[in-house]
């Protein structure tokens, strides 16, 4: 029984040790022709990987992600509901933007860090 809680203590001590590593990405619109969808967007990072989760069907999603800068740009086009990952080889401060079918904008801007 002592094995079973120092197990469990470790274990959720570990997830919470991994857990702080991420961080949520705000997502803001720009550009809105009818209802914002910026709350159906997930995005966070992890180290030098960037997740984006989308929770419904927004429908064939354009992905760019580009240094704050406008250098190192990533595309890559997903239907929704579905989820991405990004490998951001190089540190610095980054946008990542989201083009909808219908021309609505989103973005979020992070940080990736060593």
């Amino acid at each position: 029984m002592l094995l079973l809680i120092t197990m469990t203590v470790c274990c959720n001590a570990t997830t919470v040790l991994l857990s702080d590593k991420h961080s949520d990405i705000q997502i803001k619109h720009t550009t809105v022709q009818g209802v914002p969808k910026d709350s159906s967007i997930q995005a966070t990072i992890d180290g030098h990987t960037l997740t984006v989760v989308f929770l419904e069907n927004l429908g064939q999603v354009q992905i760019q992600v580009e240094t704050a800068l406008g250098g190192d740009t990533q595309y890559q086009s997903t239907p929704t509901p579905n989820g991405v990952i990004f490998n951001i080889t190089n540190t610095g401060s980054y946008i990542v933007t989201f083009t909808l079918p219908n021309g609505d904008e989103y973005y979020g801007e992070f940080e990736v860090s060593d």
